[in-house]
């Protein structure tokens, strides 16, 4: 196996990958984080063949970083593309949030494999990313639970055999609440999510279901599908993570206990497999249900599929407005329900452009987290 590159490596899927790699044995020449943390240090400090890259440290963490790390430490999120761009390696990026645009677009054009984890590349630079991947040669492997169970469903099918898919959504914390029931929830109740360990922003994001709609967009880019064709369903148990409809009638379906460390490990050694580290899964006795969403009380889903469909920069507005909203919320500034309607405002304002380049998204996104900011007032 090709050496790793690990980036968001204190994060939730960092770590993971890290225990993965000790899993398999495998070499990792690089980590990186956005701040220079004790917990970075003592990663690093565990994997001295590794070089270091800190995206954006204080002044502090930088003194501390160079008087342990000396030569092998680099810093600012340059620092990050130019890990990403090491030839020959395998590129995790779990990086949080738009930022992650530019590793991707890196390592794509580097030749390397990238293990995507960071759905904002997708996100906020689709036709960026596609472009990068065309030209660098490199390969394009999903780590998001459902989009690695759609891959691995479609592995030696035909896409033009395939009718539809189906992304399944837990439904988070306020499955069945009205939409009076909505306005009234806290951050605390917000972030108890029922299923998976998540950071404080994609928590959210799965209580309002866009994260299920940036995962429509995701999955939109990486199969090549259209919006009529992705379709999503909410099932609690979170068992089966997504199934592939085709043409005869037959389904397939990627089913198992939660487990990131799944589809990690399939993006590190895929298409071949390798002995891993989850539990044997029992089929008996499980009881599984599915639902439709309900776009009333969970608007954030209708509002991604639309921006979706507009396409362009859209959906760079989209993440956007969401983030800005998201952490208004996170901040007690603004209710649950005044989340869609700040990104729905948002995307009303900004006009769509093509994107080309990783320097015309990010000027989307400037505009766009300016619009955003403007909305938080006592209208929302």
């Amino acid at each position: 196996m090709k050496p790793l590159v690990v980036l968001g490596a204190t994060g939730s899927i960092g770590r993971q990958t890290l225990a993965v790699a000790d899993h398999l044995g495998c070499e990792v020449v690089g980590i990186a984080a956005r701040r220079g943390s004790e917990q970075l240090l003592e990663i690093a400090r565990t994997r001295p063949e590794a070089l270091v890259a800190v995206a954006a440290p204080t002044n502090s963490e930088r003194e501390m970083f160079e008087a342990a790390l000396g030569a092998r430490v680099r810093f600012g999120p340059e620092s990050l593309v130019e890990m990403a761009s090491t030839s020959g390696t395998i590129v995790v990026n779990g990086v949080v949030g738009a930022v992650g645009l530019p590793v991707s677009v890196a390592a794509l054009e580097a030749g390397n494999r990238l293990a995507l984890a960071n759905k904002e590349s997708l996100v906020v630079g689709g036709p960026v990313v596609t472009a990068a991947l065309e030209r660098g040669g490199g390969e394009l492997i999903p780590v998001d639970s459902e989009h690695s169970a759609l891959h691995q469903c479609l592995v030696g099918e035909d896409l033009a055999d395939v009718r539809r898919v189906v992304l399944t959504a837990s439904g988070g914390p306020f499955r069945g609440m009205s939409v009076g029931q909505l306005a009234e929830v806290t951050v605390e109740q917000a972030l108890e999510h029922p299923t998976w360990k998540m950071g404080p922003r994609i928590t959210v994001d799965s209580a309002t279901l866009m994260n299920k709609a940036f995962e429509v967009i995701e999955a939109h880019y990486l199969f090549g599908l259209g919006y009529d064709a992705i379709d999503v369903v909410v099932h609690p148990q979170s068992i089966i993570h997504a199934l592939v409809e085709f043409v005869d009638g037959s389904l397939k379906a990627h089913l198992g206990d939660p487990d990131m460390r799944v589809p990690i490990q399939y993006a590190l050694t895929g298409p071949g497999r390798a002995p891993g580290l989850a539990d044997p899964f029992t089929l008996a006795g499980r009881n599984l249900t599915f639902e439709p969403p309900d776009l009333d009380a969970f608007p954030c889903l209708r509002v991604g599929y639309e921006a979706g469909r507009v396409g362009g920069s859209a959906t760079t507005t989209l993440n956007a407005a969401d983030e800005i909203a998201v952490h208004a919320f996170l901040d007690r500034k603004i209710g649950f329900s005044s989340i869609p309607i700040v990104v729905e405002r948002t995307l009303e304002t900004v006009g769509v452009s093509a994107l080309t380049t990783v320097d015309d998204v990010m000027e989307v996104d400037r505009e766009s987290r300016a619009v955003a900011t403007g909305y938080l007032g006592s209208s929302c």
